[in-house]
């Protein structure tokens, strides 16, 4: 433990180091807004999350989630395209209980009260279609693919390939600023061969700013299985986020708390953060 938090405090001070230019962010939001990084900039986000009597039906353990870095590095390719590739450097769950038996086989020494892995990490792309006008608002497109790097037996991670699109819509009003995402997820059923489940992606978001350097910000996101039986793995899920995101030391810094809205959703929760963006290379005209 005290080995890989010294590795992620000097990937910190590495990204500090290295530090541009700051604009607007995303963090502490799930919900993706319809801008995108200007190109030639690369925004690197890095945050930790911990969440309360978090539910994980595939392996049938109940604990509490630390996120250890969570990251997100978005590239701009182009004046409406972003690449886009994150995920979650270790998970550390300390196990309460054990709410059903195991779909698969765990390797877990007997009487262990925590586990850890790595997390799923994904790669995407965003396209921004359409300008917002007076009175419309901007759109855009969003797809990826979630790949398997978590290991199933480890009791956290579910090891699947899965994939997302959701449209993306967004309009200022003023100071305040609201966007929204409405896809579909294709998600394979770790447990039931030759198995998926298509859910409903939603999000709902807003951001208030206060001034130049403070923005309330909160949103409703998750995903709704279209099964009324959903395969382990795949249930319904989401969370609502409230938080603030502020400047501060030449990094854009948020801080929010959770709430779980699914019957396994996490029942609480808090995440914390910083993003930065810089310019790395120069578009090709």
């Amino acid at each position: 433990m005290g080995e890989i938090m010294h590795r992620l405090l000097l990937i910190v001070c590495v990204f500090v180091a290295a530090a541009g230019a700051v604009c607007a962010q995303q963090r502490p939001l799930v919900t993706e807004d319809v801008e995108i990084v200007k190109p030639g900039s690369v925004r690197l986000e890095f945050g930790f999350e911990f969440q309360q009597d978090r539910d994980l039906t595939l392996s049938g353990l109940n604990g509490d989630l630390s996120r250890i870095g969570t990251v997100m590095l978005r590239m701009g390719l182009a004046p409406n395209v972003e690449i886009q590739s994150g995920g979650v450097i270790q998970n550390f769950l300390s196990i309460n209980r054990q709410f059903k038996p195991s779909a698969v086989p765990l390797r877990l020494s007997d009487g262990a009260n925590s586990t850890h892995d790595t997390g799923d990490f994904f790669i995407a792309a965003k396209i921004k279609m359409r300008r917002e006008t007076r009175r419309a608002p901007a759109l855009g497109f969003r797809f990826g693919v979630e790949m398997p790097n978590s290991n199933q037996a480890r009791g956290i991670g579910v090891n699947q390939i899965n994939f997302f699109s959701v449209t993306t819509a967004a309009k200022h009003f003023h100071r305040f600023y609201l966007f929204g995402n409405i896809g579909l997820g294709i998600l394979t059923a770790p447990a039931d061969p030759y198995t998926q489940n298509d859910v409903l992606l939603y999000g709902l978001a807003g951001s208030y700013q206060v001034n130049d350097g403070l923005s309330v910000v909160g949103e409703v996101q998750g995903r709704r299985s279209t099964r009324r039986r959903a395969p382990l793995g795949t249930e319904s899920d989401g969370a609502a986020r409230l938080g603030v995101r502020f400047r501060a030391g030449g990094l854009v810094w948020d801080v929010a708390g959770l709430r779980g809205l699914s019957e396994h959703s996490p029942r609480s929760g808090i995440l914390f953060g910083l993003s930065y963006e810089t310019n790395v290379f120069t578009p090709v005209k």
